[in-house]
């Protein structure tokens, strides 16, 4: 009587208040910050219209598997009995029975007749609490996806393009900030696909000179230039019948490009100093963190090169936009470097997993790992601490960062790029993947031209 008697003076001291309240968006809201917990959502025709992630976690029933569903659990279907609370017992798939105490709220429509309800279910236990260590394999497998950790919405059309392109030889094109897991997506398309027991080989085609990477891709031949003292097999005739993951493509220089055309249309290419054509048969998964429409536009990218690599467009959203994945992300990588016993976290402080869970990751989840290794490098103890974070994470933020146009950047001559890439380091206070973005760089473009500068 104490809560209810609570509600009553509440809704009393507040009735204009509460009047003005927009009660769809509020219910909305609710069901969004409450996610983490056990609580679902029904129609007067006893349909599930929402299944929190909590409830996943405690019955081990997917949302896809009981929302629409025409079987349900007794649990579900009985919560007509008015407002209230009463024990149950759960027993989830492949686990032992769970006492859980049912709390029952009736929405009415506005005529009065029942709209349906909301039911939260409490334990005893902890598997409902979002960020606490999980168990050893408790991680559930619908979080991994053939190597991509994920329980974000955002990710689900993600995969599902991933399993469909798999299934054709169709050229995919993955975009995405530096970080963000496009290799991942590129070996997942191979191990769907029926080349998954031929080669997968990567390159980074903005880490070699245009000298290096036409020899790295297409071989050459004994004699084709000062050192060539044998025969080289490229990456596309050691890939054969396999998957080439191309990463960063929109760096591939121009007259490359004309030669990845000719592989794509003719499935034959001819290595440096040869004079013979080698038939090959390779399916090209590649990734840009830039538009290669915009990069078309600039005339830095073939326009027919862009149709050919470009029909499947995956877009992979960056870390910020997948808020759901950070703690799942940070135990991943603290269970895997638990493995090693030098030090084995157990939990994370409240102040560090909050600076955690809202910082931006501009790194994406390269940057998270490497902040999980830094955490156990420099501290000790079963708990991480905030202390143990790098400095970036205990400074104020770096706001008000100015991009400096891409266009800019292509018509600077070397003293003033060297410039730049000085402004974009102090902006950045040294976070590298910070100021590559500011120059519209990749990573790897960016340490290169740096390294360049810094030696003359």
């Amino acid at each position: 009587m104490k809560q209810t008697t609570s509600l009553t003076s509440f809704s009393q001291r507040n009735s204009v208040w509460l009047a003005q309240l927009d009660r769809k968006n509020l219910l909305l809201d609710l069901l969004e910050l409450f996610d983490s917990t056990c609580v679902y959502l029904v129609d007067n025709q006893h349909q599930v219209l929402y299944w929190s992630l909590g409830m996943e976690k405690l019955t081990g029933v997917n949302q896809s598997e009981i929302i629409g569903a025409n079987c349900l659990p007794d649990y579900v279907i009985d919560w007509t009995d008015g407002n209230s609370k009463k024990s149950i017992q759960l027993v989830p798939q492949n686990k032992k029975r769970i006492e859980a105490i049912k709390s029952t709220t009736i929405l009415y429509e506005k005529s009065g007749l029942i709209h349906g309800g909301i039911i939260l279910l409490t334990t005893d236990t902890e598997l409902v609490q979002q960020h606490n260590a999980p168990k050893t394999g408790d991680r559930s497998k619908r979080q991994n996806f053939h190597g991509i950790l994920s329980r974000s919405p955002a990710m689900k059309d993600v995969f599902q393009i991933i399993q469909n392109a798999a299934e054709t030889e169709a050229t995919v094109l993955v975009r995405g900030e530096s970080g963000s897991g496009k290799e991942l997506v590129a070996q997942a398309i191979h191990k769907l696909s029926a080349r998954r027991h031929a080669p997968f080989l990567a390159i980074n085609c903005a880490a070699l000179s245009s000298n290096l990477l036409e020899s790295e891709l297409f071989g050459h031949v004994r004699g084709a230039f000062t050192g060539a003292v044998k025969d080289h097999s490229g990456l596309f005739q050691r890939a054969n019948g396999g998957t080439l993951f191309l990463d960063e493509v929109a760096e591939l220089p121009l007259e490359l490009q004309a030669k990845l055309l000719r592989v794509l249309q003719e499935r034959n290419y001819i290595p440096v100093g040869g004079s013979r054509s080698i038939q090959v048969d390779v399916r090209i998964v590649a990734a840009t963190h830039r538009s290669l429409r915009e990069e078309v536009k600039n005339g830095q990218f073939r326009e027919d090169l862009m149709y050919r690599l470009r029909v499947v467009p995956i877009f992979l959203p960056p870390l910020r936009d997948r808020r759901e994945d950070i703690s799942l992300l940070i135990w991943h990588f603290i269970e895997m470097h638990n493995d090693s016993r030098v030090r084995v976290i157990e939990k994370i402080d409240p102040d560090a997993m909050k600076v955690l869970l809202d910082y931006r990751w501009p790194g994406n989840i390269r940057e998270l790992h490497n902040v999980v290794e830094y955490a156990f490098a420099v501290g000790r103890g079963s708990t991480l601490r905030l202390s143990e974070l790098p400095p970036e994470f205990r400074e104020p933020r770096v706001d008000n960062l100015q991009k400096i146009p891409r266009k800019q950047i292509q018509t600077m001559n070397p003293a003033d790029e060297a410039a730049a890439i000085r402004k974009a380091l102090e902006q950045s206070e040294g976070q590298v993947s910070i100021a590559a973005n500011l120059l519209g760089m990749s990573r790897a473009t960016f340490w290169r031209k740096r390294k360049l500068y810094s030696s003359n």
